[in-house]
């Protein structure tokens, strides 16, 4: 045997062992941690995989077979007219209202079709970081100056973060801009209208199945939240009509998966998850029947899944053991945190900035554990840090990142986005001071 090429696999095994033999168990943190780690897992799992990544796999599967590689070129390629790709990357957020894990399946559909590394990264901060519902509650709750300043800064940063993205690997870009130019232009098989109805629908199913309760039971975010699940339901409809009238699919099917949807929402004690579990499956089993692209768009978003899902499951775990849940502490006391950003020192702002990269914030969550953060005198400058690093990252984003597009860009793109807040919440907090 040659011993020579064992030594890595011996230093793996021993590493490994000497982690288990001196596990903490017993300990009361250690102990604490796990079961955080496990409480944050099963939440994740049931609030957010169901409502937000079951959607977003049917959409990114939807791009993948339902959206010319042409078009896309044509809006957001490598050589597409930087103000528009730019300009649609960057607003994306105000309609979709997504957190960092739930665009990751839209970016990699996008990125795959043909989208520039620029744009695409642009889309990739903007999904989750330009929502309006959180700048809104920012403004009201941390103030109008924190709420103002995460607002402009979310959108400059989206696309000074493409377009430095696209500086970085130019090369790499305007080989795939001459590879793109070279290729024949395929026509579009749907009309633009039919495309956007069809997408339209299933971004509607996305964004009213999680419409955050407000903070105050009254005014318009609050009417629109008593009937977000009668919008759900009529986005669903309307996407089953679209199904059989524009794509072929066998309408008896389609009536099936619906009644099998309402029997489910009208059990005692389901509840609008499981309806909406029993639906996305419905929907899964149909497809699965037919042939052609319908079948195609279910194994697009299977293949999504299949690649995006585990990763995020597993980040979610490991953020869970180090950081804990809101008001539940992991491995690393809030203590710590609370101390470490403090005041509106250079230390201060790139913590908050790290620490927001790392944790995962549940669309609107940020907003309260800043307010906590703050009450335990953190500064204005290192809150607006993590402002603009955590809802657009996080640890389980990162690791599905780097099996889209690698270590590499996702280490560029991660540091862009960690020393980008640090100098903004610098710049904010002496104004602020």
């Amino acid at each position: 045997m040659g011993w020579r090429k064992e030594w890595k696999p011996a230093l793996w095994i021993i590493a490994g062992f000497l982690i288990v033999y001196y596990l903490p168990v017993g300990q009361q943190r250690f102990d604490g941690a796990v079961t955080e780690s496990l409480a944050l897992v099963k939440w994740y799992a049931r609030e957010h995989v169901l409502l937000c990544l079951v959607p977003a796999f049917f959409i990114a599967g939807a791009i993948s077979v339902f959206v010319s590689s042409a078009s896309v070129m044509r809006h957001l390629g490598a050589s597409a007219p930087k103000v528009a790709a730019y300009g649609v990357a960057s607003v994306s957020g105000t309609v979709l209202a997504v957190c960092s894990c739930t665009v990751l399946p839209l970016f990699a559909g996008i990125y795959r079709m043909g989208a520039g590394l620029g744009p695409a990264s642009a889309f990739l901060y903007s999904g989750p970081a330009i929502n309006v519902l959180a700048i809104i509650l920012t403004a009201r709750v941390l103030g109008m100056d924190i709420g103002v300043g995460r607002a402009v800064g979310a959108v400059a940063f989206s696309i000074v973060i493409g377009l430095l993205m696209h500086v970085i690997y130019r090369k790499e870009e305007a080989a795939k801009a001459a590879a793109q130019a070279a290729l024949p232009e395929a026509p579009d098989g749907r009309s633009l209208g039919r495309t956007a109805a069809y997408f339209a629908t299933m971004i509607a199913v996305l964004v009213f199945a999680n419409w955050g309760q407000p903070a105050q039971p009254v005014g318009f975010w609050n009417a629109v939240y008593s009937v977000k699940w009668p919008i759900t339901s009529l986005a669903a409809m309307l996407l089953g009509g679209l199904l059989v009238a524009w794509f072929g699919l066998t309408w008896w099917k389609i009536l099936l998966a619906a009644a099998v949807t309402a029997v489910v929402a009208i059990l005692p004690g389901a509840g609008h998850l499981a309806a909406f579990a029993a639906g996305s499956l419905a929907l899964a089993a149909v497809l699965a029947t037919e042939k052609g692209e319908l079948n195609e768009w279910l194994g697009a978003s299977w293949g999504f899944a299949k690649q995006i899902l585990p990763l995020l499951l597993v980040g979610v775990l490991v953020a869970g053991l180090l950081l804990g849940r809101p008001d539940h502490e992991g491995l690393i006391p809030s203590s710590v945190v609370a101390k470490a950003v403090g005041g509106n020192s250079p230390g201060a702002n790139l913590f908050a900035s790290v620490a927001g990269a790392l944790m995962y914030f549940a669309t609107l969550t940020e907003v309260p554990i800043l307010q906590g953060l703050l009450g335990s005198g953190m500064g204005k400058g290192p809150a607006l840090a993590l402002l603009l690093a955590g809802p657009a990252l996080s640890l389980p984003s990162i690791l599905v990142l780097r099996s889209i597009f690698g270590w590499r860009k996702t280490l560029t793109f991660v540091s862009l986005v960690v020393v980008m807040a640090t100098i903004t919440g610098l710049i904010f907090g002496s104004l602020a001071g």
